[in-house]
């Protein structure tokens, strides 16, 4: 019988959000504080402690694709170590490695991602304007840097997506701008409603550009066609009968009752979901001499009383923002 891991509702999980690094060279206001406390180095789980959690997720729980994140994971100077150690796990039935980066440092390290493993990469990128980039991207970001590094990407071989989370009065603006490039391009494009888990507690429901407002700011310039559904995070359509185009509607759309993630900080809590209050600490068990068998029990037990998910609550208030969740 195969490994497997679910939680109380039946929802049997498939994938691992692995934080490597709270750090990030990007101010992003939906991801972190206007001031971020960095975790001090020593609380980052070592790369023997990553490959030891995230073989027993793989060997004992059933986890098939790992998504690399951060903060901004290519920050990490032996990522391509990790990913090619990570890799020896496919042998015990890891199927895929993922990774989530804001793209500006990767035009220098695509070839050798490739190259040690990596499948696959998910690019954020919130606007085409380079003033109106720089602006969201706390004043640290040239958009030049990440044209760079998706077109490396491209040549290296490694599929990527680009992902913009939207926030009225703060990017939709750039909905039709960043349509029109990513069907020029045939870089598959996802919208992302902005969810109540920003670093600076600023979320609110009027913010929120809906799904069916970004179809609304798309209508008008493209025939659109809904596609059928999938098991994936994103609503599909296509564009003019040739390119797809994925909106990821957490707030008037709800994925939950289908979700397959589990993730992992960099410090090692453990958050069964993206909407978690608090996540279980895996770090003190593992530098206390915990077997795998009482780690991998907790880990079960965490998962097992998952939350139902997104809440129409309001904001998620919690010690922990975005930028160290991992997304």
């Amino acid at each position: 019988m195969e490994p497997v891991i679910s939680d109380r509702r039946g929802r049997i999980k498939h994938k691992l959000r692995l934080s490597l690094t709270d750090r990030c060279n990007f101010r992003c206001a939906y991801c972190m504080p206007e001031t971020p406390e960095w975790a001090p180095r020593e609380a980052l789980l070592s790369p023997d402690e990553l490959l030891r959690l995230t073989s027993l997720f793989v060997h004992r729980l059933g986890i098939r694709e790992l998504r690399l994140t951060g903060g901004e994971p290519l920050l990490r100077a032996d990522l391509e170590s990790l990913i090619a150690r990570l890799g020896h796990l496919r042998a015990h039935g890891l199927e895929r490695i993922s990774l989530t980066t804001n793209g500006s440092l990767l035009s220098r390290r695509a070839s050798t991602l490739k190259h040690a493993g990596l499948d696959d990469l998910n690019i954020s990128l919130d606007a085409m304007h380079p003033d109106r980039f720089r602006a969201l991207s706390g004043g640290r970001g040239d958009i030049l840097d990440v044209l760079a590094g998706i077109d490396a990407a491209r040549q290296a071989g490694l599929p990527t997506k680009v992902n913009c989370v939207v926030v009225r009065n703060y990017n939709e603006d750039q909905i039709l701008p960043l349509a029109r490039w990513a069907q020029s391009q045939a870089i598959p494009l996802r919208f992302i409603e902005f969810m109540p888990l920003d670093g600076q507690g600023s979320w609110t429901h009027q913010r929120v550009v809906l799904e069916a407002e970004i179809l609304d700011i798309l209508r008008p310039h493209f025939e659109i066609t809904a596609l059928p559904r999938t098991s994936e995070p994103a609503t599909y359509y296509s564009l003019d009968g040739s390119f797809r185009v994925g909106i990821i509607s957490t707030i008037s759309n709800p994925f939950c009752s289908s979700c397959d993630r589990l993730r992992l900080t960099a410090t090692g809590e453990l958050y069964s979901c993206l909407f978690s209050a608090e996540g279980r600490d895996l770090r003190l068990a593992l530098r206390s001499g915990e077997p795998d068998d009482a780690i991998e029990s907790v880990i079960r037990g965490h998962v097992w009383n998952k939350e139902a998910g997104y809440a129409a609550s309001g904001y998620v208030e919690r010690k922990i923002s975005m930028h160290a969740l991992g997304g």
